[in-house]
């Protein structure tokens, strides 16, 4: 057999060259599918502007002093230029390890821990108490199922502030203890009061989330493990840990971790419950806000900066979450 070769080359003709370039799989792959480029072009252009110029900003001001008074602004007719300076890390410094780091960032740290854990926990445990009453067969419900969602198609400033005028000194909750002579705490000025209250509110906007999430993973369970269990002999507790929980595992790592991310942001819930008037009651990404727009002057480079570590601890958990499941269902395939 006579085997043909490139002189030029030294290759067997009709044998693939070597793989392209980057720029070359570029270009083929624009001519190959422009049409799919062309559609997601403009989501890329509103992520970039609502997104990504935000974040790359937000970041660089936390390199600097920026603050109200030094910042560029416009007082009638005149434009007063940006005086502030290039710091470095400075900032993230002061936050971490000044002399006031602990009121100004480890007690409120401290807190959201134990705010995001508090709330997560009671969403799901509340969530999936509630989404195993409603997998049964049960009269009405359908209505049940409506009455329990509505908590969470409400807006949450609706919810918010109707709960702060039912925790208000005269509201209806104060009222009723009251009737039952029993103690009437004071909701939304004691610290501890204050906390219990927050999650409370919370848990009470989050729970239908989570139950509609966890109904949907108790429906697509095989019901043929059920009864296979029972013919076994396993109680309703053994089927509850073998089948159920084990058939949840997908759908409960997913909510948990959006739960988490959405808690430790959870801005609406303490700022309409309380405003800027219970300050062991801030969360970071409430406290933050304080320091960028509800004090004098506003500190914006220290805010951002508040932004930032969030960003850092949100991504460091999501990480170390993802990878200590991975290691769990390998661990349940061996």
């Amino acid at each position: 057999m006579t085997v043909a070769i490139d002189r030029a080359t030294g290759k067997r003709r009709g044998e693939p060259s070597g793989r392209p370039g980057p720029l070359t799989r570029l270009k083929n792959g624009y001519q190959r599918y422009w049409y799919a480029y062309a559609m997601i072009a403009p989501v890329v252009v509103v992520l970039g502007v609502l997104v990504v110029y935000p974040l790359v900003r937000g970041f660089y001001l936390t390199l600097t002093n920026a603050n109200s008074l030094n910042s560029a602004r416009r007082i009638g007719v005149n434009e007063i230029e940006a005086t502030y300076e290039f710091i470095g890390l400075d900032n993230y410094a002061d936050i971490l390890w000044g002399p006031t780091s602990y009121d100004r960032f480890w007690s409120h740290f401290i807190w959201t821990i134990v705010w995001t854990a508090l709330c997560v926990t009671l969403h799901y445990v509340i969530g999936l108490g509630l989404a195993l009453l409603l997998n049964q067969k049960l009269h009405g419900r359908t209505l049940y199922r409506l009455i329990l969602v509505l908590p969470w198609a409400v807006p949450t400033f609706v919810t918010v502030f109707g709960w702060r005028f039912m925790l208000a000194d005269g509201g209806i909750i104060n009222a009723g203890l009251e009737t039952l002579h029993l103690p009437t705490p004071l909701w939304l000025e004691d610290t501890f009061w204050q906390r219990f209250a927050a999650v409370m509110v919370n848990t009470w906007c989050g729970v239908p989330f989570m139950m509609v999430s966890l109904l949907g993973g108790l429906q697509s369970i095989d019901t043929s493990l059920y009864e296979a269990a029972e013919m076994d002999g396993a109680s309703a507790w053994q089927r509850f840990r073998y089948v159920t929980l084990p058939g949840l595992r997908t759908v409960s790592s997913t909510v948990v971790l959006l739960g988490v991310i959405w808690t430790f942001n959870q801005f609406a819930v303490i700022f309409l419950l309380f405003g800027d008037t219970a300050p062991e009651a801030q969360i970071l990404v409430t406290w933050a806000y304080y320091l960028g727009f509800g004090q004098q002057p506003r500190d914006f480079a220290q805010s951002a900066a508040y932004g930032i570590l969030l960003l850092a601890i949100l991504i460091v958990f999501t990480s170390v979450y993802r990878r200590w499941l991975n290691r769990d269902e390998q661990q349940l395939a061996i």
